[in-house]
């Protein structure tokens, strides 16, 4: 008979990625918590985690890349991609483009689907 205590949990791939969503939400907490400190304002860096970890708390959906990021008169606008749907096979899957607003400080203020698309399809937008 083996003794199965000392072995180590396994995590199923939703557990993984919980456990990373909060590692993430943790460290942007931690970010924000440090600029309001010291006074200063967050990096581009620090605004794009804080951007795909207040989306992800608010939609439920994990952003899969950031296909723009620039600063506004107003803060930021970022567009995230993200996976809505899963599909067999995966070029089938059905993706979204999300804008999202933010503040100076990297606090988001709003965002919007602004597209949704099949994986496997080329962006015909604009020309492109």
């Amino acid at each position: 008979m083996s003794n199965t205590n000392s072995t180590p949990k396994t995590q199923s791939p939703q557990e993984t990625q919980d456990s990373h969503d909060s590692d993430t939400h943790d460290t942007v907490r931690n970010e924000r918590n440090e600029n309001a400190a010291d006074g200063r304002r967050p990096t581009p860096m620090e605004v794009l985690r804080q951007a795909r970890a207040q989306l992800t708390e608010l939609t439920g959906l994990v952003p899969e890349t950031v296909s723009s990021f620039e600063q506004t008169e107003d803060g930021w606008s970022v567009e995230v991609e993200v996976l809505e749907l899963t599909r067999v096979p995966d070029t089938m899957s059905l993706m979204a483009s999300y804008q999202v607003e933010l503040d100076p400080e990297g606090q988001l203020t709003g965002y919007r689907r602004v597209r949704r698309y099949e994986r496997g399809r080329a962006d015909a937008r604009g020309g492109r």
